[in-house]
């Protein structure tokens, strides 16, 4: 141990520096409670809790509220849902929303006042969803139901054994493209857009995903397809979709369905130049441009989130009256009307086919009007000589 002198020593300097540093400390502390010297914490619920009740509150910025309200944000949490663009160090051209991180209050047809994102989940889960949804069921239903009673459009007289070309292999071709990638658009964009509902709970979220993922895909690819066979479609059969007097004859009759009695027609009837104008060629117009955006594949087109949303709600409902439409079409190429599937088929139909369906037609062929064969017919092969 040490000298016991210099351990009082010691001991006396610890306590002189002890009552040294308490009287600095009670001297600072009621300049640091004052604000002019010090760091202080300060907690939201205790400083100025009145500060609501000033005048110009709810404009402050957001450091205006920083000075009542430590930690308060609201003012810029209120700037950001208003849609306001901040700063960022990404180009226009590459992120031409870059800095806006919800977007600006709209009103879509069918929706609230709301930021945009808000808007369009309302149109698509209020409106086209449940009411799209709605309406192919219920033409479905229909469908069926006029199957189950009056049954397919049947050919009354007997065949006649000679044949009459409807449609050339190149018609055919066209069609027969033009049909499948619709059939693939049409199948993958009702998985996409209905298919939790039904599929989901059956298949699984994993399952479904993949599904969905695949589909995706086929679409994108599918949708070029069927926008360069619809050009093809529209090209090859507009002149004998020209519409005329007798066409306006046959909506109004609704074309004999329901009386039984066919209402003459020419190569193409009213319905189904209702089908070539109202779906090829209006809603084909704007299922293909809405797709393309979609798609991201237009030219010198800024892509915002607005831009997608809006091209998404056009390309929902014309696609949905398109489907509408084809769906009738397909029902009558099928199995709605007895020898229409064969015609597509082969290319052939029977003078007494023609003749009840497209009697204006058959008249035409049988005064020399239109060919019957159009088609050259290929020369047989000739022996191989040795």
């Amino acid at each position: 141990m040490g000298h016991p002198s210099r351990l009082l020593r010691a001991l006396l300097l610890t306590a002189c520096t002890a009552l040294m540093w308490s009287g600095v400390s009670a001297q600072t502390a009621p300049a640091a409670a004052a604000g002019t010297s010090g760091i202080q914490s300060a907690n939201i619920f205790d400083v100025k809790p009145d500060a609501n009740e000033a005048p110009g509150y709810a404009t402050q910025t957001n450091a205006e509220r920083g000075k009542v309200q430590p930690g308060n944000n609201a003012p810029m949490w209120r700037q950001v849902g208003a849609g306001v663009t901040g700063t960022s160090s990404l180009p226009k051209s590459q992120a031409p929303e870059a800095g806006n991180l919800i977007q600006p209050f709209v009103q879509y047809p069918g929706s609230r006042l709301t930021n945009a994102g808000d808007a369009w989940r309302q149109v698509r889960n209020n409106w086209l969803i449940p009411y799209g949804g709605a309406m192919l069921l219920i033409l479905l239903g229909a469908i069926a139901l006029f199957y189950t009673t009056k049954g397919p459009i049947k050919q009354h007289g007997v065949d006649t054994g000679k044949k009459i070309e409807r449609f050339t292999a190149f018609e055919r071709s066209a069609h027969w493209s033009n049909a499948i990638a619709f059939c693939i658009l049409g199948i993958s964009g009702i998985v996409m857009a209905f298919g939790k509902f039904f599929l989901l709970p059956v298949m699984g979220l994993t399952l479904f995903g993949w599904l969905t993922y695949a589909l995706k895909n086929m679409h994108n690819f599918a949708g070029p397809v069927f926008a360069v066979s619809l050009v093809v479609i529209f090209v090859t059969f507009l002149r004998d979709n020209i519409p005329n007097r007798d066409d306006v004859i046959w909506l109004l009759k609704g074309g004999g369905l329901l009386s039984g009695k066919e209402v003459p027609s020419h190569r193409f009837n009213g319905g189904e130049k209702l089908v070539f104008w109202g779906g090829v060629f209006f809603l084909g117009i704007i299922v293909v441009a809405s797709g393309f955006v979609l798609d991201k594949i237009v030219p010198g087109l800024i892509y915002e989130r607005g831009t997608m949303q809006i091209a998404h709600m056009i390309h929902a409902v014309a696609t949905l009256l398109m489907m509408a439409m084809f769906i009738g079409h397909i029902y009558i190429g099928t199995i709605g009307m007895q020898g229409a599937y064969q015609g597509m088929k082969t290319g052939y139909v029977d003078e007494t086919w023609a003749r009840e369906h497209h009697e204006y037609w058959y008249d035409d062929i049988k005064a020399g009007k239109i060919p019957a064969q159009r088609t050259e017919p290929v020369p047989p092969s000739q022996p191989v000589q040795i």
